[in-house]
C-alpha cells in the first residue's frame, strides 16, 4: 500500500500546483506584442495566465482567449457585473477575459464593438473573436457581446437568471477581431512557460473543453499520453485514434475515433461524465484508463501499475500545459 499512497500523494501535489499556477502565473509581454497591440488600438502590457506573450500568428492566441473565458463558465449573470465573485454581465465577462490576458477593452458592448478590426462574416471568424448583437427592438445599437469559440458557438453571459455558458452564436450583427494578426515570433527552445501554444489540435482541445467544462490542458495531456498526438494510433488492445477509444466505448459515445474533432469532443464528454460520477480528476483518469467498473470495484485508483502510472503521467503533462 505504500506505493499506492505515494501515487496519491504525488497526484495531490500536482493538482495543487496546477491550481496555484493558474491563480498566480504572470508573464511579461514582449516588445513585438506591445507594438502589435498598439497598432491594433489596444492597451495593456502584461499577459497574465497566458504563459507566453499573446500573438496570433501561430493560432494559439485565440485558443488562449477561449481557455481564459472557459474559466468563468457557471458564473452567475449580474447586470453591470465586473467581478466574477459576485457576477458578470456580457461585456464585463469580455473585459475580464481580455484583461486576464493583458489587454484592456472598453467597459460596454457598444464601446467594445469599436475595438480591433472588422471580420466580414461568421465563416471567417476565429476563436477569440468578439461577436456583437443588437437585440433590442426599441432602440438601435449594440447591446450584447460574446466570445467566439468556433463551430458556431460562443461563451457569453446571457441574461438575468442565467450563468456564463456556451451557446449558439446565431446571427451576430457584427464581428470584431481584437487580436493582432501579426505572426508570432519563432519559438526558441522547448515548451518552457507552458500553455497550449504549438500543441497539435490546440483549438480543438480548447473548444471541446469549453463545451463540456473540462480543462483544455487535461485533454491535451490525455492525447499526449494515449497516442502522442497520433490520430492513426492503434494499441495492442484495440484502442484507436488520438484519444485511444475502445470500439464499444466509441460506439456508446457516438464517436468516430479516427476523426480528431470527434475524438476530442467525445473524450471531453466522457471525462466530464467520469468526473461527475467519481468526484475527482484523478479518479476520472483512472476510469478512462482502466474502466469505470474497475474504479468502482476498488473504491479508488486500482492497484495496477499501469493505471497508477497513467494518472500521474497525465496530471504531470496537464501541469506542463497549464
Amino acid at each position: 500500500m505504500e506505493g499506492l499512497s505515494a501515487v496519491h500523494g504525488r497526484i495531490a501535489e500536482i493538482q495543487n500546483r496546477i491550481l496555484m499556477m493558474s491563480a498566480t502565473r504572470t508573464s511579461p509581454a514582449s516588445a513585438a506584442w506591445s507594438s502589435a497591440a498598439s497598432a491594433a488600438g489596444l492597451t495593456g502590457t502584461a499577459a497574465t495566465g497566458a504563459g507566453a506573450p499573446l500573438g496570433a500568428g501561430d493560432g494559439s492566441a485565440g485558443a488562449r482567449v477561449v481557455e481564459a473565458a472557459s474559466r468563468y463558465l457557471g458564473v452567475p449573470y449580474a447586470w453591470g457585473g465586473t467581478d466574477p465573485a459576485s457576477g458578470l454581465d456580457c461585456s464585463g465577462l469580455v473585459q475580464r477575459v481580455y484583461k486576464d490576458l493583458g489587454i484592456d477593452l472598453p467597459r460596454t458592448s457598444s464601446q467594445q464593438a469599436t475595438s480591433g478590426t472588422p471580420v466580414a462574416n461568421l465563416g471567417e471568424a476565429r476563436p477569440g473573436d468578439l461577436v456583437f448583437f443588437d437585440n433590442s427592438s426599441s432602440r438601435a445599437g449594440i447591446d450584447h457581446v460574446g466570445i467566439y469559440i468556433g463551430d458556431g458557438k460562443m461563451i457569453a453571459a446571457p441574461q438575468a437568471g442565467e450563468v456564463v455558458k456556451v451557446q449558439s452564436v446565431g446571427n451576430p450583427t457584427l464581428i470584431r477581431r481584437v487580436l493582432p494578426d501579426t505572426p508570432a515570433a519563432p519559438a526558441t527552445g522547448g515548451a518552457a512557460g507552458g500553455g497550449l501554444g504549438g500543441v497539435p489540435y490546440a483549438d480543438l482541445f480548447v473548444s471541446a473543453g469549453a463545451r463540456h467544462g473540462v480543462e483544455p490542458a487535461l485533454l491535451a495531456a490525455v492525447a499526449r499520453t494515449e497516442s502522442n498526438f497520433d490520430s492513426s494510433a492503434v494499441s495492442s488492445a484495440g484502442a484507436t485514434g488520438l484519444m485511444q477509444f475502445m470500439p464499444a466505448t466509441a460506439r456508446g459515445l457516438g464517436v468516430n475515433p479516427a476523426d480528431p474533432a470527434s475524438a476530442i469532443d467525445g473524450a471531453a464528454r466522457y471525462l466530464r461524465q467520469l468526473t461527475d460520477q467519481f468526484g475527482s480528476t484523478s479518479l476520472a483518469l483512472a476510469a478512462y484508463n482502466a474502466g469505470p467498473g474497475t474504479v468502482s470495484r476498488h473504491g479508488g485508483i486500482p492497484p495496477y501499475g499501469e493505471t497508477q502510472s497513467y494518472v500521474t503521467k497525465v496530471l504531470s503533462a496537464a501541469e506542463a500545459y497549464s
